[in-house]
């Protein structure tokens, strides 16, 4: 009967201990999976006030401000994945279209953070091309091996040169990137592929110098820092919408419109839709009684979602369509030309 009275004893025991404890849930950001955390109920409330008081996405007074909380010696991915679906329809009725779709693996590893400054690696890990046209699809993979048709396998060479590679980057805790270095070692990798590749010196001079201009301090800095920070430095308020507007044309006559909304901030992820785009713009010239108009459009709409405790990007997801149209006309009849193509641009695509 002791023995029987102990062990009922023990179960209220343990019953209660659960009943104290209250769990915790955030976000994951390297996998982006919901984690959850066992704390006792006591000190939940002191718990969440900490997260809170320590996120990287903190709300002061119904403002949210953005700021990065990484963690020393852990790598966050940033892997970005890009559809594009181009379709022409001719003035016969008939259409023709063609996919092609781009993944670069990249991880980002935190070194030190020191007077504010983060110290990173940014790891170019893999990087996957395909292109489907008229039934036939084309794959360069660099985890594979070379592909044995030899224009495929010349591909495959060149985006095999630009992985394996690390750079060195310096970004300051509000996301303003100091520095990208360490180019000289993987344009000196570019320069021997590309002399394995062709004998011809004007050849080699073009194909180098376009593979510096897409492997840049410049152009990473723009591709990194329109990603890693969406929230105005000022902040926003929930539902505060914001725009940034960028030249689309070299003249500026032209621009592109990104309308952002602060949509929300709940359960350890704060997301930001986008909208906006290029207003349609047309033009008509006449030329031996025959009339040429040109219009094109583009529109933009999409979600990003970032970590509250870490600042660090979970998913962005945008969807970016751009339609243009091309007429003759001499009065009496008229022949029209439409392109349309649909880009879907997703970094850290779900698994």
């Amino acid at each position: 009967m002791k023995k029987i009275t102990a062990l009922v004893l023990v179960s209220i025991a343990l019953a209660a201990c659960k009943k104290e404890s209250k769990t915790i849930t955030k976000i994951d950001p390297v996998t982006g999976d919901t984690i959850s955390i066992e704390v006792p109920a006591a000190d939940s409330a002191q718990t969440l006030k900490e997260m809170a008081q320590n996120a990287a996405i903190k709300d002061s007074a119904g403002i949210f401000t953005q700021s990065l909380k990484l963690e020393k010696g852990k790598t966050y991915p940033f892997t970005t994945h890009q559809k594009d679906v181009a379709t022409a329809k001719l003035p016969d009725g008939s259409s023709q279209s063609m996919t092609r779709e781009n993944t670069d693996e990249i991880t980002f590893t935190v070194n030190n953070f020191e007077n504010k400054i983060y110290d990173i690696t940014i790891n170019f890990v893999a990087k996957k091309t395909s292109q489907s046209a008229q039934g036939k699809t084309e794959t360069i993979d660099t985890r594979q091996p070379a592909p044995k048709d030899e224009g495929l396998k010349n591909r495959w060479t060149i985006d095999k040169a630009m992985t394996g590679n690390k750079l060195n980057m310096k970004i300051h805790e509000n996301g303003n990137i100091i520095s990208i270095k360490g180019f000289d070692p993987i344009y000196s990798k570019f320069t021997t592929t590309v002399n394995g590749l062709t004998k011809d010196a004007n050849e080699r001079k073009a194909l180098l110098a376009q593979l510096k201009a897409s492997f840049s301090e410049e152009v990473l800095k723009d591709q990194f820092s329109k990603n890693i920070f969406i929230i105005p430095k000022k902040g926003a308020k929930i539902g505060e919408k914001w725009t940034v507007s960028e030249n689309a044309s070299p003249d500026g006559k032209i621009k592109i419109q990104s309308h952002y909304t602060l949509k929300k901030v709940k359960d350890g992820i704060a997301e930001i839709t986008i909208t906006g785009g290029i207003p349609k713009q047309s033009n008509k010239e006449t030329q031996e009684g025959v009339t040429q108009t040109l219009s094109s459009e583009l529109t933009q709409n999409g979600t990003y979602t970032f970590d509250v405790h870490s600042g660090w990007i979970i998913n962005q997801n945008i969807h970016v369509k751009t339609s243009q149209s091309q007429t003759f006309s001499d009065g009496k009849n008229s022949e029209t030309m439409t392109n349309t193509s649909d880009s879907y641009v997703i970094v850290n695509p779900k698994k």
